[in-house]
């Protein structure tokens, strides 16, 4: 029986508790139970299954990846465990919890705590991340532990389609003087004068936005003990979705619904920016390249950085963001192997050579200096936002916590129920903050 994250994550006191019996105890290279044998194939071959969710491009790369690396390490065999990010989480909760997870695991900032807090991630001390940028590391310290290797940088952008722009007769708005209340109303007037529907997507549910507003204020969405705002500060952010639906800058609640978010938004070659129905939306730094190729022309979409309440970029508390992260199983039968693949992909020119930006901007420094006269156009302008902003870059904030990775499509859900009336901003914002606290097992 298939067991979703819901149920991984009330029953997986469970992985802690039955550490013992599940071996998750033993974490540690070498450790009783963890697995010290680097054999278990046929003449003395060690065995990884490796496990990532991606697209085409993603795909290739990790074969080639696992392909050098086999050709360099004859006596490692590697099988890939390639998926869509709809089914990842439920097919992994499910192996975790009857001890077949895959001994190398591509992991997300939204679970990582989940699995990093119950024992069921192995202790990557052994990774050498001496050479990633400062800011980079710690996304994958649960407790004090490395149990995540940031295996690429994005951050968090707003998408502009400059065709949309072009026909509106406007120019892309300056993204280091723009503040919430300017964006809404540069999305009214582009989607007015353009002839589209929808001015700015994906806003609504962003649980990057909902950060970004709460840290201008000085609070961050999670603490160590749990939650870290109230209900007056969801209901501000529904306040300030109300106030983009009466600039007309959203699009209808229909169309925002239709959208998604999350685990339920559309397919990105469907979805509104691609299909030109939205200017612009919120997204993620790594997506640009796919996001234009899917819309089907021969140019980019620009990147804006999220505004500020001030009108100053330096003032918006931006942060360097683990696209994805390398884990590995607490019970991988081959931890040294697990741990050296990961430190592989991390360090070693072969790997970054062949999947280059492709997870985000390599964090090792002196890789990312070896790979930019190979990346294509769209990685070369991630790349250069991401130095671009460096000097906006605050604290990184912590993973959320076991349950907190579904925050965002409750911040959704509650959304839509606001946009359509069928709750004040007051009643959503109680709801959202119960739900949410409700899922938190901290």
């Amino acid at each position: 029986m298939a067991i979703n994250r819901r149920q991984f994550l009330i029953g997986a006191g469970g992985l802690a508790a039955a550490a013992t019996t599940m071996g998750l105890g033993a974490c540690a290279p070498g450790s009783q139970g963890g697995g010290s044998q680097q054999g278990g194939g046929e003449g003395g071959t060690t065995e990884l299954a490796l496990a990532w969710w991606g697209n085409p491009t993603r795909n290739k790369n990790t074969e080639a990846m696992i392909a050098a690396y086999m050709a360099a390490n004859p006596n490692v065999k590697i099988s890939g465990q390639p998926g869509d990010f709809s089914g990842y989480w439920d097919k992994l909760a499910t192996q975790t919890a009857g001890g077949t997870a895959p001994d190398i695991i591509q992991m997300d900032m939204a679970y990582i705590a989940e699995y990093g807090t119950r024992g069921a991630l192995l202790d990557l001390a052994g990774v050498d991340v001496s050479k990633f940028a400062e800011g980079t590391v710690d996304s994958g310290k649960i407790n004090d532990k490395l149990v995540g290797v940031n295996a690429g940088i994005n951050s968090a952008v707003i998408l502009a389609n400059p065709k949309i722009f072009e026909k509106a007769k406007m120019e892309v708005p300056d993204d280091t003087t723009w503040t919430w209340d300017e964006m809404a109303e540069v999305a009214a007037e582009v989607a007015s004068k353009a002839g589209v529907p929808i001015g700015m997507a994906g806003l609504i549910g962003s649980d990057n936005g909902l950060a970004l507003t709460l840290r201008q204020n000085g609070k961050e969405l999670f603490t160590p003990d749990g939650l870290g705002f109230d209900v007056a500060d969801a209901q501000a952010w529904y306040d300030l979705m109300l106030k983009y639906q009466k600039a007309k800058a959203l699009g209808t609640p229909e169309q925002i619904s239709e959208e998604g978010s999350g685990s339920s938004a559309k397919p990105l070659d469907q979805s509104a920016l691609v299909v030109g129905k939205a200017a612009m939306t919120a997204s993620n730094s790594n997506q640009l390249e796919a996001i234009s190729a899917a819309a089907g022309g021969d140019y980019l979409m620009e990147m804006l950085r999220f505004p500020s309440l001030t009108g100053k970029a330096t003032e918006r508390k931006a942060w360097y963001k683990a696209s994805m992260l390398w884990s590995a199983s607490a019970r991988t039968k081959n931890p040294d192997a697990a741990v050296a693949w990961i430190n592989w992909f991390a360090n070693d020119p072969a790997a970054a050579n062949i999947d280059l930006a492709e997870r985000g901007i390599p964090p090792n420094t002196e890789l990312l200096a070896e790979i930019t006269p190979k990346l294509s156009e769209a990685q070369q302008v991630v790349a250069k936002y991401i130095g671009d902003i460096q000097p906006e870059v605050a604290n990184t904030p912590i993973a959320p916590p076991p349950g907190g990775g579904t925050l965002g499509d409750i911040l959704f859900r509650n959304g839509i129920d606001v946009l359509f009336g069928r709750a004040s901003s007051a009643e959503a914002a109680k709801k959202f903050v119960d739900e949410v606290k409700s899922n938190l097992q901290v």
